[in-house]
């Protein structure tokens, strides 16, 4: 029998325990720990509430958790509870699947002011995150700067814009959803040090901004290359110009609307200056150069705003004992391959890069590499020795049977028309199953 260890229950984790099963079929016994007591990582606290589609992978990885053979032991924190060594010392594989859950650090003078927020901290805050439901947002700010020309970008924009009507089969929390109903943004500024055809946006993000009852896209014209030049893109990255292009084109008809989202291109943040509280942010107008990368010309000016969001990237936390690559933000690794015995996968291994999807593929190669390291297993304890050492130590883990208890009374306390309204307590996850 194998035995395997999967750290983190994101979609990274649950496609490595779901190609073990196809692998290995019943000779293999999985455990997916995590420690929270829910699991499904980015599809519950990172994909946007208001895309209940993607968020539907996740049964999907339910029914991986329906065999014998993989177990969910969430509310376990890998460090604390237990060791990476401890667990290599009973697992023939420990995998690595902790996503990227750090912001990347704004490193400016004045980020480390108040309403200076990362998208982690942010979008937890929005989708219920535990470390987040005390984040408290500026929402009384009227202008707010998003650094960043990505999905999460798009993603922080269209929930600042969107009316309480707009949230409807949504599940963003309470807490998230009263202040942003008493919100007084009316500017919302995403700013890119590159240009129109650099952008990380893919189309049906972009798509969806120009549909708000109450919010208006705005792209200055002389932003963009020539038309032509859109031949050369690939065809998603075109189709998400062309909806940069007819936000130009369709700026008459949006003119009712009162917030507008301003596309600043080839603006770096240099500054951002207070009076007690974030006031304005200072930027450097950039041009490109030959590699398409992005330098400043020296052009400064101002942009007035009262929270700035930055939305630059993430990092994966390192782990003690485990090698880290810094400059990266991630375990060093060859091919997935950290140690003997010790792999990683997903964002823990590439970085933040793909989509949910580029996972699947990942957890397979994984699955791959450790059957080749460990053949038919070292007759190693597995959960069985695991189970022995949480006795001994008074760690209490939740089960998926559990987490199932916990999701009916999420389900239970929703407001009309959502999904569910998700606990953003630990203590009251726990409660909750009973």
């Amino acid at each position: 029998m194998r035995h395997i260890a999967i750290i983190g229950s994101g979609p990274a984790g649950y496609y490595s325990a779901e190609a073990a099963q196809k692998k290995f079929g019943e000779d293999v016994a999985v455990d997916i720990i995590d420690r929270l007591p829910v699991p499904f990582g980015l599809i519950r606290t990172g994909v946007a509430p208001d895309h209940q589609s993607i968020k539907a992978v996740s049964r999907r990885y339910e029914k991986t958790n329906l065999g014998d053979n993989v177990r969910f032991v969430g509310n376990v924190t890998v460090g604390e509870d237990v060791s990476v060594a401890e667990l290599q010392g009973l697992y023939d594989a420990v995998v690595l699947a902790t996503g990227a859950p750090n912001d990347r650090k704004l490193d400016i003078p004045g980020s480390d002011l108040d309403g200076v927020i990362g998208s982690a901290a942010f979008v937890g805050w929005y989708n219920g995150h535990p470390d987040f439901r005390d984040l408290d947002p500026p929402l009384d700010a009227t202008s707010v700067a998003i650094i960043g020309n990505g999905n999460v970008a798009l993603d922080v924009a269209r929930i600042l814009a969107k009316t309480e009507d707009e949230f409807a089969g949504s599940d963003i929390v309470g807490h998230a959803l009263d202040g942003l109903k008493n919100s007084k943004i009316r500017k919302i500024t995403l700013l890119g040090r590159r240009g129109p055809h650099q952008i990380a946006m893919t189309p049906k993000e972009l798509g969806e901004l120009g549909h708000l009852h109450r919010a208006r896209p705005i792209v200055d014209p002389l932003d963009f290359p020539e038309e032509g030049d859109d031949a050369m893109l690939e065809p998603g990255m075109r189709k998400s110009v062309t909806h940069l292009r007819s936000f130009y084109e369709r700026a008459g008809e949006l003119l009712d609307k009162p917030i507008q989202i301003d596309f600043d291109f080839f603006a770096m943040p240099v500054e951002i200056r207070d009076d007690g509280k974030v006031e304005k942010l200072v930027i450097e107008r950039t041009a490109l150069d030959a590699d398409m990368r992005s330098n400043g010309t020296g052009e400064q000016y101002e942009l007035d705003c009262q929270m700035v969001i930055s939305c630059i990237g993430y990092r994966t936390p390192p782990i003690e004992g485990v090698p880290y690559e810094h400059g990266r933000g991630r375990f060093a690794n060859t091919d997935g391959r950290i140690l003997p015995g010790l792999y990683c996968v997903g964002w823990a291994r590439r970085g933040p890069s793909g989509t949910i999807g580029t996972n699947k593929p990942d957890g397979f190669a994984i699955v791959d590499a450790i059957a080749e390291d460990i053949g038919s297993g070292d007759r190693k304890e597995g959960r069985a020795g695991l189970d022995r050492l949480f006795e001994e130590r008074g760690v209490e883990a939740v089960t998926f049977r559990d987490w199932k208890k916990i999701e009916e009374a999420e389900i239970a306390r929703a407001r009309d028309g959502s999904p569910r309204e998700k606990f953003t307590d630990i203590a009251d996850m726990i409660a909750a199953r009973g």
